[in-house]
């Protein structure tokens, strides 16, 4: 099985230099680009840049927010990146959190599973050229407004970043791919079943959901390979600790109870070394990829086979030269 790779890639102040590794990665057969936003800057002028910089590689919204812009508004965005991109935009669409959506954008974080259901099928309503009359829980519209532009293509693919039983369905009735983060490998191939029933149950049996797993890999040289592994628990216990109830949950249901409730506990004391080292070795392999080189690209293949159709990993810090480097090194 081949193993597809992507790079998730943030504008940042040296944007040139990001994009000079975004190229060396599109060159070397990374198929796609990622980012996306919390409460930092748009993403979309960067999206921008890429879509006229870049020639092969999708760009994907990994995440927007169902909240911060109308479906209309996220159309009429993805629509003029499509036409710049030649039909390479993918929408990366979730929920976000409540204290981002009430707190930074000032809306109601409220029903956000129908909400990104109805968001869905609103946008692919406008792609698709249609007239917009849509009668939803949240949402009536009623107008029969159409987006009227010159469309590559009448289909823009939609990922949903979800981890929850039910998100996980209704991403498998409605959306081309799902977007996991931190998610186990052993839990690959069942969520690619999941993901099949839900598909087959909404009359879309020869639907092809991807999984496009976030992975981080942290390679060991010898020199640093304790602080690598620190660096490796720590989203892990940021993820447990600090990003509300959905992640932990997540984590529990897959396996790491233990490692969990060890961490909750000392971080309710303030302890921070003591929450980041509850995070057990097995739990960094199981969701992290981390070894010298070599074995992190096995271990990358090894995901690939057991069902993350393209994992995107992110982009190496360092000057151009070592980055075109580390990245090719993962897919020698």
């Amino acid at each position: 099985m081949v193993m597809r790779l992507g790079v998730r890639a943030s504008m940042g102040s040296d944007w040139r230099q990001q994009l000079e590794k975004v190229q060396i990665a599109e060159d070397l057969g990374y198929e796609l680009v990622a980012d996306g936003e919390a409460w930092g800057v748009s993403v979309i002028p960067w999206f921008t840049i890429l879509a006229q910089n870049t020639s092969k590689m999708q760009i994907v919204s990994s995440i927007l927010n169902c909240y911060s812009r109308s479906a209309a508004a996220l159309a009429q965005d993805l629509a003029v990146l499509d036409q710049l991109s030649e039909g390479r935009m993918v929408l990366g669409l979730g929920s976000s959190g409540e204290f981002v959506v009430e707190h930074f954008h000032g809306v109601k974080f409220e029903k956000p599973l129908r909400r990104l259901r109805e968001y869905v099928e609103i946008f692919n309503m406008l792609i698709a050229g249609e007239p917009l009359h849509y009668d939803g829980q949240i949402f009536k519209l009623e107008r029969g407004f159409k987006l009227e532009y010159e469309r590559p293509r009448t289909k823009i693919p939609v990922y949903i970043a979800g981890i929850t039983p039910r998100s996980i369905r209704q991403t498998g009735e409605v959306a081309d791919g799902i977007i996991p983060i931190h998610w186990p490998k052993a839990q690959f191939a069942p969520l690619k079943e999941q993901l099949g029933e839900a598909a087959a149950g909404a009359g879309r049996p020869d639907a092809e959901v991807t999984i496009l797993a976030q992975v981080q890999s942290f390679v060991l040289d010898g020199d640093h390979d304790e602080d690598m592994w620190q660096a490796a628990r720590q989203p892990l216990f940021h993820y447990i600790n600090r990003m509300g109830v959905f992640y932990w949950q997540m984590l529990e249901r897959n396996g790491f109870e233990a490692e969990v409730a060890a961490s909750k506990a000392a971080w309710a004391e303030r302890d921070r070394e003591g929450a980041i080292a509850a995070i057990s070795d097995d739990m960094v392999r199981e969701i992290q990829v981390i070894g010298p080189v070599e074995s992190v690209r096995e271990q990358l293949q090894e995901r690939s086979e057991v069902g993350a159709d393209v994992q995107m990993l992110n982009m190496p810090r360092g000057e151009v030269a070592d980055v075109g480097r580390q990245l090719e090194a993962l897919l020698k």
